[in-house]
């Protein structure tokens, strides 16, 4: 019986795409800058265009590329002759990939954006094509050695769709792309949980149980029954934070002391309660609570650390599904 080479297969494709990736990285030059540049600069759409596996990257690029900002979308060089043309503007950029630069598809979407002065980048491996010639910006990938009868498209896809990552990341970098403005773009999904900040999910408002420091117990005791929260914000008279009392300290209190509506809650209450910014990641809050075995924080907003602007309970989190 044949040995099963699959391993011996799997590690081989890996390397020589590893080889291609490394090529591709000491290939970037100056044209890179200037591709970059025109996508932030652009205030219209980038479209990415192809044929068969080129395509394919293509749309992975233009997705990647409209979630960090730049609104952009794919075309099949296919469709392009059957009326898709009409999709593009003279505002727009369109960038071509192709591995040889010649493909008789590719030849039709050239010529009308040269021929209506669309700014056009080319993604491609041969200088000589007509497409490396007719581009305006030239992102030029080394010919690398694909795996599989070495024909099979594998290493070339892998530097493209690497130089639509870079020309991704580097235009997010340039337009100063925050997690929060990412966090827009993406409300759904687990990758939609982990961007999810405090202020997403903290109780604010009239939903924030305050109390003040001096008040008796009673009506402590009323006042965390009634919000049905398991805790009260204490404050003094300037509306500062001062403290939190949970219902567990309640029933500690209680045990030591009979008479505990008699108390006030400073006496009661945990001073300088943990407080967290409302821009930090959810999950990291949830982070801090299993360090520090507690179950709610208070949140205040920039520096202003004893002013409590919201409550998050680690029930907020779980119904996230944050973890």
């Amino acid at each position: 019986m044949k040995k099963n080479n699959n391993k011996k297969i799997a590690r081989n494709v890996i390397e020589l795409e590893i080889q291609a990736l490394k090529k591709l990285k000491n290939s970037i030059n100056n044209s890179f800058d200037q591709a970059v540049n025109a996508i932030v600069r652009c205030h219209s759409k980038i479209i990415l265009c192809g044929v068969g596996k080129s395509y394919l990257i293509a749309s992975k690029i233009a997705a990647t590329l409209s979630s960090v900002g730049c609104p952009s979308f794919s075309l099949s060089a296919n469709d392009c002759s059957h009326g898709d043309l009409g999709s593009i503007t003279k505002k727009d950029i369109l960038i071509l990939i192709s591995n040889s630069g010649e493909t008789a598809e590719l030849k039709p979407v050239i010529q009308y954006a040269n021929r209506n002065k669309i700014l056009l980048i080319g993604i491609v491996s041969k200088k000589n094509s007509i497409l490396y010639k007719a581009s305006d910006i030239k992102l030029f990938i080394p010919e690398v050695k694909e795996a599989g009868l070495e024909i099979v498209p594998t290493s070339s896809t892998c530097e493209q769709l690497a130089i639509g990552d870079c020309l991704a990341v580097a235009a997010l970098s340039i337009k100063r792309f925050s997690r929060k403005k990412f966090k827009e773009f993406h409300p759904s999904g687990s990758l939609g949980a982990k961007l999810k900040t405090v202020e997403d999910l903290m109780i604010s408002g009239k939903g924030i149980p305050f109390i003040n420091e001096n008040a008796n117990m009673k009506k402590a005791l009323s006042l965390i029954t009634k919000k049905k929260l398991g805790l009260l914000v204490a404050t003094n008279k300037k509306g500062i934070t001062t403290g939190i009392i949970t219902d567990g300290q309640i029933r500690r209190a209680s045990q030591k002391n009979q008479r505990i509506e008699n108390l006030s809650v400073k006496n009661v209450m945990t001073k300088n309660p943990i407080s967290v910014e409302k821009d930090m990641l959810a999950a990291k809050s949830l982070s801090i609570m299993s360090e520090k075995k507690i179950t709610s924080l208070c949140v205040h907003k920039h520096n202003k650390k004893y002013k409590t602007i919201g409550i998050l309970h680690i029930h907020n989190i779980l119904d996230a599904r944050i973890n």
